[in-house]
């Protein structure tokens, strides 16, 4: 499926826009803000370098079964993505991911509103049966913002997660379904 630039702007100037090439270095500045806390909730490393993440970036701009949206400040910084990847257009089904880089972004609900509009860009626009995701049982904040867009649990993979200090956490399996989403839509 052609991928369609879409674009959404909360009242406080807030956006969230499919990403484009162009972007690669405003992503490197934003994603050079990831912090100890997001790097850790997200299984991500705490550093990246400049050009492999502007080649990864690039790449995920012209793969065809991802769709990767950036998350904007008003002033025009990056301050997280929210993406549907590994899509499977034959089954009608993705993986979701979100990252607020730093905490300039968090506890503004801009999590909770992007989570919102990129599932439903999912199912309305993308045509998404199933649309999962998994979550670190340490980072119940982001199970709360899942849940209150209507993924439920279905599963976890216990001690699946090495932290960096050694300790183990649990893998939490959610997903949503086309016919939840049209019922919350009602």
């Amino acid at each position: 499926m052609e991928k369609v630039d879409v674009c959404w702007e909360r009242a406080d100037g807030h956006v969230l826009r499919l990403a484009r090439a162009g972007d690669a270095d405003a992503y490197w500045a934003g994603l050079s803000t990831l912090d100890a806390e997001a790097a850790l909730l997200t299984g991500s490393r705490d550093r990246y370098e400049k050009d492999e993440a502007t080649s990864f970036f690039l790449r995920c701009v012209d793969d065809p079964d991802r769709r990767d949206l950036l998350i904007f400040s008003p002033e025009g910084a990056v301050l997280g993505e929210s993406v549907i990847n590994e899509i499977d257009w034959r089954a009608r089904g993705a993986n979701f991911r979100i990252c607020i880089f730093g905490a300039a972004g968090r506890d503004r609900g801009l999590g909770s509103w992007a989570c919102a509009l990129t599932r439903d860009y999912a199912f309305a626009e993308l045509g998404m049966h199933r649309l999962e995701l998994d979550v670190f049982s340490v980072n119940p904040r982001a199970e709360h913002v899942y849940a209150k867009a209507g993924f439920r649990r279905e599963g976890v993979r216990r001690d699946a997660i090495l932290l960096p200090d050694g300790a183990r956490c649990d893998d939490v399996l959610m997903a949503i379904l086309e016919e939840e989403w049209r019922a919350r839509a009602r």
